[in-house]
């Protein structure tokens, strides 16, 4: 991985924990997770949780994600939240088109690429979610997949500076299935969403943004995958409920 990119480790929590026991899986992981390693940390809590949770994170290396936005400012979008209140939270970033919002609540590249414009505007990073289904790989129609989600929802957005998106490729098969990409298939599709993101920003820029594996990533596999020139880290799901597992791909992370 070139050193213009910083390895990043983002838990995404899903719907799991009350307030009670956010409050103890951010203390915990205020205390074990390393603050000098040289890796970006965020946690992605239910809405629920974000503000307990960035009052237990603040002042450490952790920073707040949120699971999803609306991309109104405000008005009649019962059940939504906004840019401005994930603002309030000190929220730095907020996980869009993850494929459980795209499949149960049949969200579109159309939606993911409002929700994107919305949070560079409020200067939340997006971290953009991709992946293809199982059908779709074993047809050998994964990379095409994969890089036309990544055109329809960035297609208009403009960025300054690479730290203004994250992408996260997870194929679908390996979320919260046990199954999990090998560290080629990653950089297979890692690699063509650079080249995609080349396409639409320049060399340079594409050069510097940073794109993480998802999918059943833990500590036992992290090493295999931030082996790979185009892979940055990771998006974390059941293994960022454990403070201790967490911690651990953080530290490898850092290795």
């Amino acid at each position: 991985m070139p050193s213009n990119r910083t390895r990043l480790i983002a838990g995404n929590w899903k719907m799991n924990n009350d307030v009670p026991a956010a409050k103890e899986l951010a203390s915990a992981l205020v205390e074990k997770v390393s603050a000098d390693n040289g890796v970006e940390v965020v946690v992605c809590p239910p809405t629920i949780d974000l503000a307990c949770t960035s009052h237990k994170i603040e002042g450490s290396a952790i920073k707040l994600g949120a699971q999803n936005v609306y991309w109104e400012a405000s008005g009649a979008y019962t059940g939504e939240t906004s840019c401005a209140m994930l603002k309030s939270v000190d929220a730095a970033y907020c996980i869009i088109g993850h494929s459980e919002r795209r499949d149960y609540f049949h969200e579109t590249d159309a939606d993911e690429n409002k929700k994107a414009r919305a949070l560079i505007a409020a200067g939340i990073t997006p971290i953009f979610c991709c992946g293809e289904s199982l059908e779709t790989r074993e047809a050998g129609e994964h990379v095409a997949f994969v890089t036309a989600q990544i055109r329809a929802g960035l297609d208009g957005v403009e960025i300054d500076s690479a730290d203004q998106l994250v992408i996260a490729y997870e194929p679908i098969w390996a979320i919260g299935t046990g199954k999990t990409a090998t560290a080629a298939d990653a950089q297979e599709v890692c690699g063509a969403i650079r080249a995609t993101l080349a396409e639409i920003y320049g060399e340079e820029l594409a050069g510097g943004i940073r794109v993480l594996y998802g999918g059943s990533a833990k500590p036992e596999n992290i090493a295999g995958f931030l082996a790979e020139e185009d892979v940055d880290g990771a998006l974390v799901g059941g293994a960022s409920l454990k403070a201790d597992d967490f911690a651990a791909m953080v530290e490898k992370a850092g290795e």
